[in-house]
C-alpha cells in the first residue's frame, strides 16, 4: 500500500497538479491539506474519472482535508473534527474575516480520518500558530493537545494508524535550512516541538525518519524568489504510524519535483511511503539538485 500526503494550498486552483501527480505516482491512498473548499464544492467526479474515492471535509475559503483511495479499496468509518460536531461555514457569504481564521481551530475542518483496508487513515491540517505568543499560538498547542487525547482514547492502540499531513512543526533543527534563522518563530518553538515530541512518546514513529536520515530535505518552501532553488525550506509535513504500521514500511520519499514547473505548484511537496513491497517508482529530483543546491549556497555562513 501507498500512502501519500500533500498540503495543495487550494485544491480548486491545484486540481490539474493533483490529477497528474496521481498518474506519476499512484498511491492507494493520498491525504490533502487546505483544499479551502466547501464538502458541496469537492471534486468528487475528476477523482472519480481517475479512479479514486474523494472523501472530503470542508468549510469554504480556508482550511479543508481530504483522504483520496484508489477505487475498489474499502473505506469504511469516516471521522470529521475529532468527532467533536460540525464546523464554521467559511464559504462565500459567511460573516468571517481574515482575523477570524485560526482562532478557534476547533471550529476549522482540520481532521477527517477514515478506515482503508484495515488501516486508519487520518489526514490532518494543523494551525499555524502565527506569532510565538499570540492568542493563535496558543490555540495551535491546544489543538494539539487535542490530538494527544483524541490519540490516547483509541479504542485499540495497537492497530494500524497512520495520521498525515501538515503538522506546522518542525521537529528538530535538521528539518530546517538554517536553524538560526528561524530561532524564535513559530513551527521551530520548544512548546511546539515538545507537543510533536508527546506524539512520538505516545507510541507513533516519524515513518520518513524511520527510512531516511539525509539532511535537507523539506516538504516546504516559501514562494519568495529564490528560496525553492536554494532550498530555503522546511520539513513540516509528516507521516506518524503506529508499530504495526512502522513494521510494514519498505520505502519513503519526498517528491521534490512536484514543486517545480507550471501551473504554479503548492508551497507544499508530497511526501511518500509504501508499506509491505515498493509502489510505482519515480524520481523524486533530489540527486539532480543538490549540486545546483550547493552551487546557489556557496559562501552562505
Amino acid at each position: 500500500m501507498r500512502i501519500a500526503t500533500w498540503n495543495v494550498n487550494s485544491l480548486k486552483a491545484r486540481l490539474e497538479r493533483v490529477e497528474g501527480w496521481l498518474e506519476r505516482a499512484r498511491p492507494d491512498v493520498l491525504l490533502l491539506q487546505e483544499t479551502k473548499l466547501s464538502d458541496a464544492d469537492a471534486p468528487v467526479m475528476p477523482f472519480a474519472m481517475a479512479g479514486y474515492q474523494l472523501v472530503h471535509h470542508g468549510e469554504g475559503r480556508w482550511n479543508g482535508v481530504a483522504i483520496a483511495v484508489r477505487n475498489g479499496l474499502a473505506v469504511s468509518d469516516v471521522e470529521t473534527n475529532f468527532g467533536d460536531g460540525p464546523v464554521r461555514d467559511s464559504g462565500a457569504g459567511a460573516t468571517l474575516s481574515q482575523a477570524d481564521e485560526d482562532f478557534n481551530p476547533f471550529d476549522e475542518a482540520r481532521v477527517v480520518a477514515a478506515t482503508v483496508e484495515g488501516v486508519r487513515v487520518v489526514s490532518i491540517y494543523a494551525p499555524n500558530g502565527r506569532l510565538v505568543g499570540s492568542p493563535f499560538f496558543a490555540g495551535k498547542l491546544a489543538w494539539f493537545e487535542r490530538l494527544s487525547g483524541w490519540l490516547a482514547a483509541q479504542p485499540d492502540p495497537a492497530a494500524p494508524l497512520v495520521i498525515g499531513g501538515d503538522y506546522n512543526i518542525a521537529p528538530s533543527d535538521a528539518d530546517v535550512w538554517d536553524p538560526r534563522a528561524m530561532h524564535g518563530g513559530t513551527h521551530v518553538s520548544p512548546e511546539e516541538r515538545a507537543a510533536f515530541r508527546r506524539l512520538l512518546e505516545a507510541g507513533l514513529v516519524d515513518a520518513y525518519r524511520a527510512l531516511r536520515s539525509e539532511p535537507a530535505r523539506y516538504t516546504w518552501w516559501d514562494y519568495r524568489a529564490g528560496n525553492f532553488q536554494r532550498n530555503f525550506g522546511m520539513r513540516i509535513d509528516h507521516l506518524l504510524v503506529t508499530p504495526a504500521v512502522a513494521g510494514r514500511l519498505v520505502w519513503a520519499e519526498i517528491d521534490r519535483e512536484t514543486r517545480k514547473g507550471k501551473p504554479t505548484p503548492s508551497d507544499h511537496t508530497p511526501l511518500v511511503i509504501d508499506l509491505d513491497e515498493p509502489g510505482l517508482p519515480f524520481d523524486a529530483g533530489w540527486s539532480s539538485a543538490e549540486a545546483r543546491i550547493a552551487a546557489r549556497t556557496a559562501g552562505r555562513d
